[in-house]
């Protein structure tokens, strides 16, 4: 197993001395630019669940691109008396035991990718360019979004209807004056009338705009946020990774700090 994977291991073997079994559900907390692991949602983080089988024969990288870490992993007692184990040094936590982590050089901390490809700025530049500047639309998100829905092909088309660059369902297109979902310009042109509308909705939130594009706003809203589908966190996973690259080959500024590993 590589050592990357160790920390989930670890939290595997945990929560098997605790008496769980059949699936062991792991935490990835964020706080103030740290990320942790625990066995339950961390009090004042923001925490999201994975569930990792017994027999699964790989276990995720949960942690992102940090490199070569060693950490301590703690046993925390919360007020009720129940006992999380968590690599964050809480209030009143005590030492359970130390590890050693190596995550590889651009690892998202996602599985399922699948190969992204580089970054293509010379792909309808002249229509991403116009069509971010006439809506105000992060240019790189833009593309991002592009690259994930149809890798910048304009006669793409999905077996559930989506159509062109952007891949815009009929009444998207319809909302947004797109007559020819074929033609780059119009494409580009709508996905960013559509993404302005997301953003503003979401204040910013690349995510949950990312999500919406997807799912439909309908699911964003059912669920408080992103929506538990597959696909979908496959997706927003997908377009973060992607917005990422077309930032740094655009020569922009990351959107946010590189995660560090609590203490």
């Amino acid at each position: 197993m590589h050592r990357l994977l160790a920390i989930a291991a670890i939290f595997a073997l945990t929560l098997a001395v605790i008496g769980q079994a059949q699936a062991r559900t792991v935490y990835r907390c964020l706080r103030d630019g740290t990320v942790s692991l625990s066995t339950a949602p961390e009090p004042g983080s923001k925490c999201t669940a994975k569930t990792i089988d017994d027999d699964a024969a790989m276990l995720p990288n949960l942690w992102g691109d940090l490199g070569v870490f060693s950490g301590t992993l703690y046993e925390w007692r919360a007020p009720d008396g129940s006992v999380m184990y968590t690599t964050r040094r809480l209030p009143g936590a005590v030492p359970y035991l130390k590890f050693t982590v190596a995550t590889p050089e651009a690892s998202p901390a996602h599985e399922g990718l699948g190969a992204l490809g580089p970054p293509r700025l010379d792909a309808h530049a002249k229509e991403f360019r116009a069509a971010a500047k006439a809506h105000r639309v992060d240019d790189a998100f833009l593309r991002a979004i592009a690259h994930a829905e149809s890798g910048f092909d304009p006669n793409a088309v999905s077996p559930k209807g989506a159509q062109g660059v952007m891949q815009l369902m009929p009444d998207v297109q319809r909302e947004y004056g797109v007559v020819d979902p074929f033609a780059s310009r119009q494409s580009i042109d709508g996905g960013a009338r559509f993404l302005r509308v997301l953003l503003r909705r979401y204040k910013g939130d690349f995510v949950l705009a990312a999500a919406a594009y997807n799912a439909g706003m309908g699911a964003v809203a059912k669920f408080g946020g992103v929506p538990p589908y597959a696909e979908t966190r496959a997706y927003v996973g997908k377009v973060r990774a992607l917005h990422a690259r077309y930032r740094s080959a655009m020569g922009l500024k990351p959107l946010d700090p590189p995660l560090r590993a609590a203490q």
